[in-house]
């Protein structure tokens, strides 16, 4: 195991122990905040095996947490209803449930969707674009694009979906109060768990020779086509994988947090998430979760103290991070010689004068 691997390991390591054993010594509103922040880093675990692994950048990955949550609410939200209609459709006028919700009242599909839909509508966009050799740039303001799309036909289609509103006012889950303590901390460990899991995958995959391709794929798409690859199957592969793993986070998420609206898919989550990345660390798995438990911790007790600063100071900490942390908080440890490196060059260039001066009077 080289230096790198072994350094991801240990810092993902200490994460885990920490945060399982948080529940032991925080109140439960505490513990529930951080189940929330676990399925930010579920999401930064997938951003960053496209962006981090394959310089994907998507601003619009957001639409896959949502769809993933939205299958898990239309579950919750039939059960809550006790097998009648949705109060929002009795608002609406409806006399029937819609025959597209009525197979989510099963437990198995709606679990299963959560996972089907967000990958079907991934490879279809992949295809579209990847397939078209549409990258780079383009392919962010698509992705932002979309993610503003769903937002608004979210926000449109309210008789199906609960408008601006969404979907909320959950009571179980698979018979289990999910306001009951126990129900609240088996989440949190079940969440735990799937990021454990997620985590081991992508660290699988990223050491094997699809991880290796991925990354030439990242650093020259054209010599790794050359050598006779496809690589938009291999693009499209990991931008289902990564949207797989967002609909996860999104379905453990409206199981902890009880609501999911359309605000929680649009423009503005989409960039946080390649914030968390970013500041963790891109290209390292352990970064994007470090950086997303963090910067959602920061994110909530500067909001407590003071709500009309946080976002300025969010976004000074990630201008800072970009500026003297290219790397992210996992590259803390080349500060010092990047400080010496700086300090070398400085010296050199004061040097540079004398030398001159030297030369002419030789």
């Amino acid at each position: 195991m080289t230096e790198k691997k072994s350094k991801k390991w240990v810092v993902a390591a200490v994460v885990f122990i920490v945060l399982a054993v948080l529940p032991l010594m925080l109140p439960l509103f505490r513990v529930s905040l951080i189940g929330k922040y676990m399925c930010f880093a579920i999401v930064a675990l997938g951003l960053d095996m496209i962006w981090g692994y394959t310089g994907i950048m998507s601003l619009g990955h957001g639409v896959y947490f949502g769809l993933g949550a939205y299958a898990m609410a239309m579950y919750l939200k039939l059960e809550a209803s006790g097998g009648g209609l949705p109060d929002f459709m009795t608002w609406s006028g409806f006399d029937a449930l819609p025959f597209w919700w009525v197979p989510f009242g099963n437990a198995g599909f709606a679990f299963a969707m959560i996972v089907v839909v967000p990958v079907v509508v991934a490879v279809v966009i992949g295809l579209l674009t990847f397939l078209n050799r549409i990258r780079g740039v383009y392919f962010t303001i698509l992705s932002q694009a979309l993610a503003m799309i769903l937002s608004v036909l979210l926000i449109g289609c309210q008789q199906y979906t609960g408008g601006s509103n969404g979907l909320t006012d959950f009571d179980t889950l698979l018979g289990l109060p999910l306001d009951a303590p126990a129900t609240k901390l088996a989440l949190y460990y079940v969440t735990l768990a799937v990021l454990v899991a997620l985590f081991a995958l992508c660290s699988v995959l990223v050491g094997r020779r699809v991880g290796k391709i991925l990354i030439a794929i990242r650093d020259s798409e054209n010599r790794v086509r050359f050598t006779g690859y496809n690589t938009a199957l291999f693009k499209v592969f990991v931008y289902a994988l990564s949207a797989a793993i967002a609909g996860i986070a999104g379905a453990l998420y409206v199981s902890q947090v009880g609501i999911i609206t359309p605000s929680d898919v649009a423009v503005s989550p989409s960039i946080e998430m390649i914030i968390w990345v970013a500041i963790g660390g891109k290209g390292t798995l352990a970064g994007p979760v470090l950086g997303a438990l963090l910067v959602n911790g920061v994110k909530t007790f500067a909001s407590e103290g003071f709500p009309d600063l946080w976002s300025y100071g969010l976004g000074l900490v990630c201008v800072l991070v970009i500026l003297f942390l290219p790397g992210g908080l996992m590259s803390i440890k080349d500060v010092p010689a990047r400080l010496r490196a700086w300090r070398s060059r400085r010296a050199g260039a004061e040097n540079i004068p004398e030398l001159e001066q030297e030369g002419g009077r030789a």
